[in-house]
Protein backbone atom coordinates (compact mmCIF):
# COMPACT_ATOMS: atom_id res chain seq x y z
CA UNK A 1 0.00 0.00 0.00
CA UNK A 2 2.79 2.89 0.95
CA UNK A 3 4.75 1.67 -2.30
CA UNK A 4 1.54 3.34 -4.25
CA UNK A 5 1.23 6.28 -2.45
CA UNK A 6 4.78 6.82 -2.40
CA UNK A 7 4.39 7.31 -5.71
CA UNK A 8 0.87 9.68 -5.73
CA UNK A 9 3.45 11.72 -3.53
CA UNK A 10 6.10 12.62 -6.28
CA UNK A 11 5.86 15.30 -8.54
CA UNK A 12 4.87 15.05 -12.19
CA UNK A 13 7.94 13.36 -13.89
CA UNK A 14 7.18 13.39 -17.71
CA UNK A 15 10.25 10.75 -18.12
CA UNK A 16 9.21 8.65 -15.07
CA UNK A 17 4.88 8.44 -15.80
CA UNK A 18 2.71 7.09 -13.05
CA UNK A 19 -0.05 5.34 -14.99
CA UNK A 20 -2.86 4.12 -13.02
CA UNK A 21 -4.54 0.71 -15.12
CA UNK A 22 -7.83 -1.04 -14.71
CA UNK A 23 -10.68 -2.39 -16.62
CA UNK A 24 -14.37 -2.22 -16.19
CA UNK A 25 -17.09 -5.01 -18.14
CA UNK A 26 -19.84 -3.60 -20.25
CA UNK A 27 -23.46 -5.45 -20.75
CA UNK A 28 -24.23 -4.58 -24.28
CA UNK A 29 -27.87 -4.06 -24.63
CA UNK A 30 -30.05 -2.58 -27.56
CA UNK A 31 -33.75 -1.24 -27.92
CA UNK A 32 -36.18 -3.93 -28.76
CA UNK A 33 -38.20 -0.79 -29.96
CA UNK A 34 -37.05 2.73 -31.01
CA UNK A 35 -36.71 5.09 -28.41
CA UNK A 36 -39.79 8.39 -28.07
CA UNK A 37 -37.75 10.85 -29.43
CA UNK A 38 -37.30 14.56 -27.32
CA UNK A 39 -40.38 16.57 -27.21
CA UNK A 40 -41.12 20.56 -25.77
CA UNK A 41 -41.49 19.73 -22.28
CA UNK A 42 -40.84 16.12 -22.37
CA UNK A 43 -38.09 13.69 -22.33
CA UNK A 44 -36.97 10.83 -24.50
CA UNK A 45 -39.21 7.69 -23.37
CA UNK A 46 -37.12 4.28 -23.43
CA UNK A 47 -39.04 0.84 -23.50
CA UNK A 48 -38.33 -1.35 -20.89
CA UNK A 49 -37.96 -4.14 -23.17
CA UNK A 50 -34.18 -4.31 -24.21
CA UNK A 51 -32.53 -7.18 -26.28
CA UNK A 52 -28.98 -8.49 -25.09
CA UNK A 53 -26.16 -8.12 -27.52
CA UNK A 54 -23.07 -9.91 -25.14
CA UNK A 55 -20.41 -8.16 -23.43
CA UNK A 56 -17.72 -6.67 -23.70
CA UNK A 57 -14.69 -4.59 -21.81
CA UNK A 58 -13.24 -1.15 -20.92
CA UNK A 59 -9.70 -0.66 -20.38
CA UNK A 60 -8.95 2.55 -18.71
CA UNK A 61 -5.03 4.09 -18.24
CA UNK A 62 -4.57 7.56 -17.04
CA UNK A 63 -1.80 9.66 -15.32
CA UNK A 64 -3.45 11.85 -13.01
CA UNK A 65 -1.01 14.20 -12.35
CA UNK A 66 -1.11 15.06 -15.67
CA UNK A 67 -4.59 15.10 -16.79
CA UNK A 68 -4.17 12.47 -19.21
CA UNK A 69 -6.32 9.30 -19.77
CA UNK A 70 -7.24 6.41 -23.01
CA UNK A 71 -9.78 4.40 -22.83
CA UNK A 72 -9.81 1.29 -25.01
CA UNK A 73 -13.09 -0.68 -25.72
CA UNK A 74 -12.73 -4.28 -26.62
CA UNK A 75 -14.52 -7.37 -27.31
CA UNK A 76 -13.02 -9.66 -24.25
CA UNK A 77 -10.45 -8.87 -21.32
CA UNK A 78 -7.52 -11.68 -22.22
CA UNK A 79 -3.96 -11.75 -21.54
CA UNK A 80 -3.31 -10.61 -25.41
CA UNK A 81 -5.39 -7.81 -24.71
CA UNK A 82 -3.69 -6.64 -21.36
CA UNK A 83 -0.39 -6.93 -23.14
CA UNK A 84 -1.50 -5.13 -25.92
CA UNK A 85 -1.93 -2.30 -23.76
CA UNK A 86 1.27 -2.27 -21.94
CA UNK A 87 2.41 -2.28 -25.75
CA UNK A 88 0.94 0.37 -26.57
CA UNK A 89 1.52 2.57 -23.46
CA UNK A 90 5.62 2.03 -24.63
CA UNK A 91 5.32 2.66 -27.93
CA UNK A 92 2.20 5.30 -28.51
CA UNK A 93 1.48 7.03 -25.50
CA UNK A 94 5.10 7.50 -23.67
CA UNK A 95 7.73 6.31 -26.28
CA UNK A 96 10.21 8.84 -24.86
CA UNK A 97 9.74 7.60 -21.15
CA UNK A 98 12.27 5.82 -19.50
CA UNK A 99 10.01 3.79 -17.33
CA UNK A 100 6.39 3.98 -17.20
CA UNK A 101 5.35 2.87 -13.51
CA UNK A 102 2.05 1.26 -13.96
CA UNK A 103 -0.25 1.58 -10.81
CA UNK A 104 -3.02 -2.11 -11.06
CA UNK A 105 -4.62 -4.70 -8.99
CA UNK A 106 -3.66 -8.19 -9.21
CA UNK A 107 -5.80 -9.61 -11.17
CA UNK A 108 -4.36 -12.77 -12.60
CA UNK A 109 -4.22 -11.36 -16.84
CA UNK A 110 -1.52 -8.36 -15.42
CA UNK A 111 1.40 -10.08 -15.13
CA UNK A 112 4.72 -9.76 -17.33
CA UNK A 113 3.66 -13.24 -18.42
CA UNK A 114 0.94 -12.36 -20.74
CA UNK A 115 3.24 -10.36 -22.39
CA UNK A 116 5.50 -13.24 -23.28
CA UNK A 117 1.78 -15.26 -24.18
CA UNK A 118 1.18 -12.06 -26.87
CA UNK A 119 4.74 -11.51 -28.71
CA UNK A 120 7.75 -13.03 -29.36
CA UNK A 121 10.44 -13.23 -26.60
CA UNK A 122 12.59 -10.27 -28.00
CA UNK A 123 9.61 -8.46 -28.07
CA UNK A 124 7.96 -8.73 -24.72
CA UNK A 125 11.50 -7.95 -23.01
CA UNK A 126 11.63 -5.06 -24.87
CA UNK A 127 8.44 -3.63 -23.57
CA UNK A 128 8.98 -4.84 -19.99
CA UNK A 129 12.10 -3.21 -19.94
CA UNK A 130 10.09 0.23 -20.01
CA UNK A 131 7.53 -1.32 -17.54
CA UNK A 132 7.36 -1.02 -13.37
CA UNK A 133 4.63 -2.60 -11.99
CA UNK A 134 3.03 -1.54 -8.47
CA UNK A 135 0.03 -3.94 -7.29
CA UNK A 136 -2.02 -2.53 -5.02
CA UNK A 137 -2.56 -4.96 -2.19
CA UNK A 138 -5.65 -7.77 -1.99
CA UNK A 139 -8.54 -5.70 -1.61
CA UNK A 140 -7.17 -2.53 -1.98
CA UNK A 141 -8.08 -1.82 -5.62
CA UNK A 142 -9.55 1.31 -3.81
CA UNK A 143 -5.93 2.66 -4.37
CA UNK A 144 -5.93 2.73 -7.70
CA UNK A 145 -7.53 6.29 -9.27
CA UNK A 146 -8.02 4.35 -12.28
CA UNK A 147 -11.05 3.21 -10.79
CA UNK A 148 -12.19 7.21 -10.02
CA UNK A 149 -11.83 7.54 -13.75
CA UNK A 150 -13.92 4.41 -14.18
CA UNK A 151 -16.46 5.74 -12.09
CA UNK A 152 -16.79 9.18 -13.59
CA UNK A 153 -17.01 7.40 -17.10
CA UNK A 154 -19.90 5.04 -16.19
CA UNK A 155 -21.82 7.78 -14.05
CA UNK A 156 -21.50 10.50 -17.53
CA UNK A 157 -21.90 7.74 -20.41
CA UNK A 158 -22.83 4.23 -19.42
CA UNK A 159 -26.37 4.94 -17.81
CA UNK A 160 -27.73 4.30 -21.00
CA UNK A 161 -28.05 1.11 -23.46
CA UNK A 162 -25.25 0.54 -25.63
CA UNK A 163 -25.93 -1.91 -27.81
CA UNK A 164 -21.99 -3.01 -29.73
CA UNK A 165 -19.19 -2.59 -29.09
CA UNK A 166 -18.44 0.19 -31.88
CA UNK A 167 -20.80 2.26 -29.88
CA UNK A 168 -18.64 1.73 -26.89
CA UNK A 169 -15.86 2.69 -28.64
CA UNK A 170 -17.19 6.17 -30.00
CA UNK A 171 -18.67 7.15 -26.24
CA UNK A 172 -15.49 6.05 -24.85
CA UNK A 173 -13.89 8.17 -27.49
CA UNK A 174 -15.60 11.05 -27.16
CA UNK A 175 -15.63 11.29 -23.76
CA UNK A 176 -11.87 10.31 -23.38
CA UNK A 177 -11.39 13.32 -26.29
CA UNK A 178 -13.38 15.64 -24.56
CA UNK A 179 -11.80 14.75 -20.43
CA UNK A 180 -8.45 15.28 -21.87
CA UNK A 181 -9.45 18.41 -23.21
CA UNK A 182 -9.84 20.12 -19.84
CA UNK A 183 -7.01 17.90 -18.72
CA UNK A 184 -9.54 17.28 -15.43
CA UNK A 185 -6.79 16.09 -12.56
CA UNK A 186 -7.62 14.00 -9.96
CA UNK A 187 -7.20 15.55 -6.19
CA UNK A 188 -5.54 12.47 -4.09
CA UNK A 189 -5.38 13.30 -0.32
CA UNK A 190 -4.78 9.61 1.03
CA UNK A 191 -1.59 9.61 1.93
CA UNK A 192 1.26 7.08 3.91
CA UNK A 193 0.22 9.31 7.27
CA UNK A 194 -3.14 8.93 7.27
CA UNK A 195 -2.39 4.88 6.15
CA UNK A 196 -0.65 4.22 9.34
CA UNK A 197 -3.20 6.09 11.09
CA UNK A 198 -6.52 5.13 9.53
CA UNK A 199 -5.95 1.56 8.72
CA UNK A 200 -3.55 0.80 11.69
CA UNK A 201 -4.98 -2.48 12.28
CA UNK A 202 -3.26 -3.76 8.84
CA UNK A 203 -0.12 -2.85 10.44
CA UNK A 204 1.93 -5.45 12.37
Amino acid sequence: MEDVLDLYAEPLQPWRPVVCFDERPVQLLSDKREPVPLQPGRAKRYDYEYQREGTANLFVMGQPLAGWREVKATQQRKKVDFAQCMKELVDVHFPDAQSIRVVLDNLNTHSPAALYEAFAPEEARRILRKLEFHFTPKHGSWLNMAEIEISILSRQCLKQRVGSLEQLADIAEKWTTARNAQQATINWCFDVTQARTKLARLYP
